[in-house]
Parts: structure tokens; sequence; C-alpha cells
């Protein structure tokens, strides 16, 4: 489903880190060229 899309990636300290979501969109063959994890208060 993402097989050739560029992917930006906002994960949540206190949530599901920016790391976790690149794993798994790196098994959809997505390509990520941007990827944090913040801290929204």
């Amino acid at each position: 489903m993402l097989n050739g899309k560029k992917i930006i990636i906002l994960g949540d300290r206190d949530g599901v880190p920016g790391g976790a979501i690149e794993e798994a969109v790196k098994s959809t063959g997505g390509e990520i060229v941007f990827s944090t994890t913040e801290c929204f208060v």
C-alpha cells in the first residue's frame, strides 16, 4: 500500500515513538524522508 510513497513520521514520546513507526513503514516499502519523536504537552 505504501510502496513507492514518501513518508513523514511524527512519533510521540509518551505514545508510539518514531522509531517504532519507522520499522513498521520499512516493511511496507515506503521511503522515509523524515522521522522524529516529539513530546506533545
